[in-house]
């Protein structure tokens, strides 16, 4: 990653934000690209290089938590409604009237909530491995694993339970390499067991068991994403589930109803076959109900669509963006 493109900007809850920005052609729109979970901007170094050869203006910020930006420990901080408006104090730094906003796993998140509370700021909206996320959830999240339970057989989202409680942080920052091969695992049937389930996480991590990492990271893209989650910690990125574990969401959006209940603007869902979380059918489904205009495509890889499944993502994409913002 060049660091020369990176600047630094506080916004006016009194974060610093680092971010990549990069110009191009102007007569293009610029691309935001949001990360999730645990990650920073490196994590979309393939789309970087790929569309900044393209000539198309980039802003790709680490995100709340992660690499340079402020890392708060209070989850109440991670609201999405928020963190979406900090992305716009960005962009009005940068004079940037409106971008296509392109999210992963968290980042769709934000990347829903600009839908949502700054549509007038957004072209188009893409998201990747997880689908448009409503900003007040019908179910809490007891009666989404009830669910899941009797319709799959398993929890799918009990390894939440193990990121929300107090002293996960400690416990993952002890046995990062861990929980880093399992979130990052060749064998995706692994997800399974010990990220559905509840308990599965907490059994993995404090037995401090390993996996090989999916052959898409090289050993240097692993030594980079390791060096950054020790240096921040944990604590930060974990506030990305207590904020949901918890009613401060659907609060939130109670008292700040979003301003459109639907996205008439164009959308990408990029879907990923082995991604035992994020089910691409669930979440097609789901962005469907409410984004008017979706272009799908389900890729082969796991939940890392971005990183293992990089040249069909990048070539769909710019497809995308070619014919829906021309």
């Amino acid at each position: 990653m060049d660091q020369s493109l990176y600047k630094d900007f506080v916004t006016s809850r009194g974060f610093t934000y680092h971010y990549l920005f990069s110009v191009g052609d102007v007569s293009k729109p610029v691309l935001l690209f949001l990360h999730g979970f645990p990650s920073t901007s490196y994590d979309w170094k393939h789309q970087i290089g790929f569309f900044k050869e393209k000539g198309y203006p980039l802003i790709v910020p680490d995100m709340l938590g992660y690499g340079g930006t402020s890392k708060p420990v209070d989850a109440m901080e991670y609201r999405h409604r928020l963190m979406a408006q900090d992305i716009v104090e960005i962009l009005d730094n940068e004079k940037i009237a409106r971008v296509v906003a392109i999210g992963h796993d968290w980042g769709c998140v934000v990347t829903s909530r600009l839908a949502d509370y700054y549509h007038d700021r957004c072209l188009a909206y893409g998201f990747l491995a997880a689908g448009y996320f409503p900003a007040s959830q019908p179910l809490t999240y007891e009666a989404t694993m009830q669910l899941m339970k009797s319709m799959i057989g398993s929890e799918l989202i009990g390894y939440w339970d193990f990121f929300a409680e107090d002293g996960a942080d400690a416990k993952i920052n002890e046995n990062l390499e861990s929980m880093y091969s399992l979130l990052f695992c060749a064998d995706h049937d692994l997800w399974k067991d010990y990220i559905q389930p509840i308990g599965g996480l907490r059994s993995w991590v404090e037995g401090n068991r390993t996996t090989a990492v999916g052959s898409y990271l090289t050993e240097e893209d692993q030594r980079i994403q390791k060096e950054e989650l020790r240096k921040g910690g944990m604590a930060g990125p974990l506030c990305y589930y207590k904020v949901v574990r918890t009613s401060i969401m659907t609060d939130d959006s109670k008292a700040n109803p979003p301003k459109v209940m639907k996205v008439t603007k164009p959308v990408f869902f990029g879907g990923a076959s082995k991604d035992y979380v994020c089910f691409a059918s669930m979440n097609l489904a789901g962005t469907k109900a409410t984004c008017e205009d979706t272009t799908a495509h389900v890729y082969d890889a796991g939940h890392w669509v971005q990183l293992e499944a990089r040249d069909e993502v990048n070539r769909d994409l710019l497809a995308w963006i070619e014919a829906k913002t021309a």
